[in-house]
């Protein structure tokens, strides 16, 4: 997948988490759950949708480099290499 491919996945997968009608408007570099009043319940949600749809592990030590979107694109663009 591309970089904006990934982008869009992962968008999406919060906009379905999220319960929001439209794509958010995120900023890449600034941490997710603070741009969008996410709970711990909700960025746990993220990661195992993310988990499902790429099919990929992503071990709880790695949570922290899921935080912003840009650090999620960059995990996932390592992780299918």
């Amino acid at each position: 997948m591309t970089e904006q491919e990934i982008r869009d996945a992962v968008l999406a997968i919060i906009q379905d988490v999220a319960g929001l009608d439209q794509t958010p408007e995120v900023d890449g570099a600034k941490p997710l759950r603070d741009q969008l009043e996410l709970d711990s319940m909700d960025f746990l949600d993220i990661v195992m949708e993310l988990r499902k749809r790429h099919r990929i592990e992503v071990p709880e030590a790695d949570y922290p480099q899921l935080a912003s979107l840009d650090s999620t694109i960059a995990y996932l663009k390592g992780r299918q290499a």
